[in-house]
């Protein structure tokens, strides 16, 4: 059974949003040339605390660090490390915090300094896929409507979605219920509710959606090590349509 979520607990979770949402913008602006992942990562704990909320990824299944870093070919679960970024490369950062038991996850890829166009394409068309999911939580809807939508419009670019990782349901919890693939024939599964919030993250490769797990036993990367792109938000399905709480 899918969770849906009282009028309090959607309050907290709007909160947990925004909270997310100012954080990820202060990574944002700090990503830059010769700055290390691990220093990213060291200020999202600073960031995260500031606002009374508690990095939901550190320790999850044993992940070691606060934040996801991807960088280039890592598709997602990137360890923060010494590795300074440069010019050129792209960057997955992926965030979630608990604040007072209430979960937000968020996502996105920025270029650092000029990169080529493919790679910029890639960045765009992730970030599409995602709005086009986003539009399909609705009320009615069919949960496999937002996989459609996202493999639909990541496909017809000549991109692939990558199987192996998926969105979900979140709320009380990091990982609820459902499942959210990024891939899948339209009107299947549950039916969308009012009260229903999920975490869709589209992860687009440019090459094959093939991927195999680094030795640390947590990094993906992508199996021909084409560039990899990640974008998530946290989405309340309403009356009013879909409300992004990340945004």
């Amino acid at each position: 059974m899918i969770p849906l979520k009282s009028e309090k607990d959607l309050e907290m979770l709007k909160i947990a949003g925004r909270i997310l949402s100012r954080v990820m913008q202060r990574l944002r602006e700090s990503v830059k040339a010769g700055i290390s992942t691990v220093e990213l990562d060291s200020l999202a704990w600073k960031l995260i605390e500031s606002e009374q909320a508690i990095p939901a990824f550190k320790g999850y299944k044993g992940y070691p660090a606060n934040i996801c870093t991807s960088i280039n070919e890592e598709i997602v679960h990137g360890i923060p490390s010494g590795r300074r970024l440069k010019e050129g490369d792209i960057i997955s950062l992926d965030v979630g915090i608990n604040y007072k038991g209430y979960f937000s996850d968020a996502a996105i890829t920025l270029g650092i300094g000029r990169i080529d166009s493919g790679a910029k394409r890639l960045i765009d068309v992730t970030g599409g896929a995602l709005s086009e999911g986003i539009r399909k939580a609705r009320a009615g809807n069919y949960l496999s409507d937002i996989s459609y939508a996202v493999q639909s419009y990541a496909e017809a670019a000549g991109f692939s979605v990558v199987r192996e990782f998926v969105g979900h349901g979140i709320g009380n919890s990091l990982h609820e219920e459902p499942e959210i693939p990024n891939f899948g024939q339209p009107h299947q599964g549950p039916v969308i509710k009012n009260g229903m919030v999920f975490a869709i993250e589209p992860m687009v490769n440019a090459g094959t959606w093939r991927s195999r797990i680094l030795e640390n036993q947590w990094t993906a990367v992508t199996a021909d090590g084409e560039l990899s792109a990640h974008f998530e938000h946290t989405v309340a399905v309403t009356d009013k349509g879909p409300e992004i709480l990340t945004a």
